[in-house]
């Protein structure tokens, strides 16, 4: 009969240190491969039974006084930044049970005060979820983490003041469809979860925003045009955004940006770019330079949405295709 079936479980605070042990001594066990499979099977196993102490399982339920223990050793030994590190060395299913256990430790306090406060004064933790994008294996476990993050306003603030928001306009770009679309999938969360603290950080940021911005509407990718102008028409149409979208409709190179992708091949980049062109010309008081554009157009724009879409069945946007027809004729 074995005898492990007889041995102790170990209590939180053994596992975080059985954690912080594997990963303080990495560099010397990756020496060795034969050690370090070992070293990663170990990991799985301390991993895992964390998981259990935050979720509990089907045979055991989650303890509050354990789970307490857990995340103050957890926050005191400050292996969270050592975990996001060493994400690539964990297996597969370990790096997923990293996910839960970040995830399920972001939502705690340790003393009164919050883990969020924790990754507040350690913004490599976000700096290196945002990179891992460049890593594909663990990319999509690194966004799961990087989205739950971005639920909590001082964090999300965090990372667009910092440089490593203008990456994901390279991100959402990569050749892996995966990893791109997990990319954009957080960059859209960071640009419309918390409304106006976003709308201030554009405000500040206009220029260099909107600029980058531009080369993401004029993506060779069609996922990544056709993305980008949806979550644009979104984001001018949001009430939080107003003065974004009054300086966005007053410039006619964006102007002229859009009535390019109105002519797109695609049908679904046309739709998309027909709900930023029509703020421009629904807007009542439009400078000058926009209504000489729509004017020196105007027959040529008439014809062209007459034509626009019409086998869709769509009565909003059958109605807002007349009412721009009837704007421009008026010009």
């Amino acid at each position: 009969m074995s005898f492990s079936f007889f041995k102790k479980k170990k209590s939180p605070v053994e596992l975080v240190r059985g954690i912080q042990e594997i990963l303080h001594t990495l560099p010397e066990r990756q020496r060795d491969p034969r050690n370090m499979e070992k070293t990663v099977e170990e990991l799985s196993k301390l991993l895992a039974a964390t998981k259990v102490v935050l979720y509990g399982d089907a045979e055991n339920e989650a303890n509050p006084e354990s789970i307490a223990q857990l995340v103050s050793e957890t926050v005191q030994s400050d292996i969270l930044p050592l975990l996001i590190t060493n994400l690539e060395v964990a297996e597969f299913e370990s790096r997923k049970d990293i996910a839960m256990i970040f995830n399920a430790i972001l939502r705690r306090e340790v003393g009164g005060q919050s883990v969020v406060q924790y990754l507040l004064v350690h913004p490599e933790v976000i700096e290196t979820l945002v990179r891992s994008y460049e890593n594909v294996p663990i990319a999509l476990t690194a966004g799961n983490m990087l989205r739950e993050l971005l639920s909590y306003e001082v964090l999300a603030r965090q990372l667009l003041e910092s440089e490593s928001f203008y990456k994901f306009f390279s991100y959402v770009e990569m050749s892996n469809f995966d990893v791109s679309s997990d990319a954009f999938a957080t960059f859209k969360d960071l640009l419309t979860r918390h409304k106006a603290m976003v709308a201030d950080f554009l405000a500040r940021n206009y220029d260099r925003v909107m600029s980058s911005y531009a080369t993401l509407l004029n993506s060779q990718n069609y996922v990544t045009r056709r993305q980008s102008i949806k979550l644009l028409g979104e984001l001018l149409l949001d009430r939080a955004n107003f003065s974004i979208m009054t300086h966005y409709i007053s410039e006619p190179n964006n102007l002229k940006s859009m009535m390019m992708l109105l002519r797109d091949h695609s049908k679904n980049i046309q739709f998309e770019a027909f709900h930023v062109f029509k703020v421009f010309v629904a807007n009542p008081q439009k400078p000058a330079p926009i209504v000489e554009i729509l004017a020196k157009n105007k027959d040529k724009l008439i014809q062209f949405l007459t034509n626009f879409h019409n086998d869709k069945e769509d009565e909003q946007f059958n109605e807002e295709k007349q009412l721009l027809l009837r704007e421009i004729a008026r010009l």
